[in-house]
């Protein structure tokens, strides 16, 4: 079944398949594609920002450098009424870790309660333990900007 999961108003996840259905990004007002693979293509249409994060499911992959750009596009997308779709393959692991970043920096919530989140929306989601410790180590880089911007 295609379908685009909503974590927020202006945040989807999804897998490949359903996220470059342009009936269903039509559907939900998408504007942004966030596209965390090397090989899975962008959706045809056009009137859709792209994104694309060059990263295998693989735990040695370093997500954690792309987690700020990532989730500052999701945040500038939804302060302009627009709305995000963040997708992988198989939308389990790269697009929830990406997910879960955003909702960390821009939502505050911690690594556990972003996590819950995302895994709400979509019951799949497991971040491989690679990307968790890269999720971990970003929770506490974000605690240390808040204190020192205090």
């Amino acid at each position: 079944m295609l379908q685009l999961c909503k974590v927020t108003s202006a945040l989807f996840i999804s897998n490949a398949r359903s996220a470059c259905s342009d009936e269903l990004l039509q559907q939900e007002a998408v504007t942004l594609c966030i596209n965390v693979t090397k090989q899975q293509p962008f959706p045809a249409g056009g009137g859709v920002a792209k994104l694309q994060v060059a990263v295998y499911d693989d735990p040695g992959e370093d997500l954690y450098s792309h987690f700020d750009r990532c989730a500052d596009a999701i945040q500038k997308e939804a302060k302009r009424g627009g709305r995000s779709v963040v997708y992988c393959k198989n939308g389990r692991s790269r697009s929830a870790t990406v997910c879960v970043a955003y909702l960390m920096k821009h939502r505050g919530m911690t690594l556990t309660e972003a996590l819950q989140r995302v895994k709400t929306a979509r019951h799949v989601v497991d971040p491989n333990p690679g990307f968790m410790a890269q999720l971990q180590r970003y929770e506490e880089e974000l605690k240390r900007r808040r204190r020192a911007a205090s």
